[in-house]
């Protein structure tokens, strides 16, 4: 998607709001969840990917990106303790999606590998009321007049529409609500991994398609207003950078632009740590910044474990 988000958006009938939604500001701004206390163990969680783990003098973003990623996740389980139901999710990978729509006279579909999904027992609530939802109907989304929005998008001969949720969602599956989708942009060379405006439309069109897909398994494929809407969360990283993204599927009748759109919340761009420092620097026989330090940045950490926590506190 060479224009990013504002592509997504008029694909996925979406309107943007910048920042967290208030259910997730609402879990960082509240002491009594205690994500202060963490923070030691995740910039731990840093020097371990950054610095320690590798017999190299510095380890590659293929290697520290998952590193970091599992050094994360092992560190927000350790929430269950205080919150039990968060031992109700389950983490899948190399997980498929297939969803079909109708964008105007366009039939879409998005369809591949969804990233590293982490499933839930229950479905995280609405995080936008009814007056929010029926205010978007005055939102007027972005047109790319005279250059169509589907300029760039890949033309193939769609012999079956399908809206699948993929074998992690087989009947009988415990953990069926998509709850967080997780995208590790790890490739060393820069050319080869998603720029952060692309990567952040991939993380809407993959959230989009998931909860379409969980809504029509729900609801039917005839199009229409959610009276319970279904919300998947996103996050991604390249090891260092973090996009979290917050997205709320309202409706399914998504051929006009007209009438209720979908929202997505985005706080775009956060570091976790500044430069790390895998080897010193040396000026004039001098050692200027020893081996060892970075610029750890706490409150990237607090969101992440905030998206892990939401639906549950």
């Amino acid at each position: 998607l060479f224009p990013g988000v504002r592509q997504a958006q008029w694909l996925t009938k979406t309107k943007l709001v910048e920042g967290l939604p208030p259910a997730v500001q609402g879990i960082l701004d509240n002491p009594a969840h205690g994500l202060q206390e963490l923070e030691e163990r995740a910039k731990h969680a840093v020097s371990h990917a950054r610095l320690w783990d590798t017999a190299e003098v510095a380890p590659r973003r293929e290697q520290y990106c998952p590193v970091l990623f599992e050094n994360l996740i092992h560190i927000c389980r350790l929430m269950s303790g205080k919150y039990p139901s968060l031992s109700k999710r389950m983490l899948a990978r190399n997980c498929r999606i297939a969803a079909t729509w109708e964008r105007e006279s366009i039939l879409l579909q998005v369809r591949g590998l969804s990233g590293i999904l982490m499933n839930s027992m229950t479905p995280i609530p609405p995080v936008a009321s009814k007056e929010e939802i029926l205010a978007t109907k005055e939102h007027v989304l972005e047109t790319f007049y005279p250059i169509a929005p589907t300029i760039d998008l890949q033309e193939v001969n769609v012999y079956k529409e399908l809206n699948d949720t993929g074998q992690c969602f087989a009947d009988g599956y415990p953990y069926s609500h998509p709850h967080t989708l997780f995208f590790l942009e790890s490739a060393n060379v820069r050319t080869d991994r998603f720029r952060p405006e692309q990567l952040r439309a991939k993380m809407l069109m993959f959230a989009f398609g998931n909860a379409l897909a969980k809504a029509r398994a729900l609801h039917g494929n005839d199009p229409k207003v959610l009276e319970q809407p279904v919300v998947v969360q996103s996050i991604g990283t390249d090891g260092q950078l973090f996009q979290f993204m917050v997205f709320q599927l309202n409706t399914t009748d998504l051929v006009s632009n007209d009438g209720i759109k979908n929202l997505v919340w985005i706080d775009s761009d956060q570091n976790l740590y500044e430069k790390a420092q895998c080897v010193p620097e040396v000026k004039k026989r001098v050692v200027t910044k020893p081996a060892g330090i970075f610029g750890f940045q706490p409150d990237t950490f607090k969101k992440f474990l905030a998206l892990y926590l939401h639906g549950t506190v």
